[in-house]
């Protein structure tokens, strides 16, 4: 796993695991019914933790934002954002409940922080359409099934504005990556598309690479490492 999180020494989250054996018998049920992938629920993934790792230090860009985060699992990084950056309300959704909000609420000031179960092949409610400065998500590119409508989501709840982008952070995992970037233009979405967007990161990865940092021994830079993709309504300057 990347290990960054233990930098986070301003603040203290409250972060609760289920059983490494265990679901719950409505998670089975929500994800026959609504097709929705359940892998969030096992652990926390070194995506989920490079993105609070990204957003922590960033935190500015968030400052006064209606943020959502999406197939958050168990929300470490809209955790993160609603703890550290002030922002004016963080929604940290997922097919599944969310579990980790009431127990971190007095790290939040005053920043809004709600959880939403949300399920990306149905329609949205109309307050959600076109309402979020900001979107995150990681590792959530995998499966190829869930493509078009995770793209319609970004597009139906992204707010229609010059400063507004959604941020993902996932590994190629062979095509998998590049094929929602695909399905992203179909949707008339621009998006840009980096490697090297962290300096602790990205020398993280290059001594997992090199075999210098033998902590991850099964390393794999396709599976491994998250790419960074801002997704916007506009072009990129």
């Amino acid at each position: 796993m990347f290990a960054i999180i233990p930098k986070f020494n301003i603040l203290v989250l409250d972060y609760r695991y289920r059983r490494d054996d265990s679901l719950e018998l409505n998670d089975i049920e929500a994800s026959n019914r609504f097709n929705i992938d359940t892998t969030g629920l096992v652990c926390c993934w070194p995506s989920e933790e490079v993105l609070a790792f990204y957003c922590i230090n960033r935190s500015d860009m968030f400052r006064s934002k209606r943020v959502l985060e999406l197939g958050a699992g168990y929300g470490l990084a809209g955790l993160v954002i609603a703890a550290s950056a002030n922002a004016g309300e963080v929604v940290i959704s997922d097919g599944n409940p969310q579990q980790n909000i009431s127990i971190n609420a007095e790290t939040f000031g005053q920043t809004k922080v709600k959880p939403m179960t949300l399920h990306w092949d149905q329609e949205q409610a109309s307050d959600m359409l076109n309402s979020f400065d900001i979107i995150v998500a990681s590792d959530c590119t995998f499966f190829k099934q869930f493509h078009q409508s995770l793209a319609r989501t970004v597009k139906s709840l992204l707010k229609h504005s010059e400063t507004s982008q959604a941020i993902f952070l996932s590994p190629k995992r062979g095509d998998s990556l590049n094929k929602f970037l695909d399905i992203i233009k179909e949707y008339d979405l621009c998006y840009e598309l980096i490697e090297n967007y962290d300096p602790t990161v990205w020398n993280l990865h290059r001594s997992y690479v090199a075999g210098d940092d033998t902590s991850w021994p099964n390393y794999n830079e396709e599976h491994c490492y998250p790419l960074l993709v801002r997704i916007t309504f506009g072009h990129f300057v």
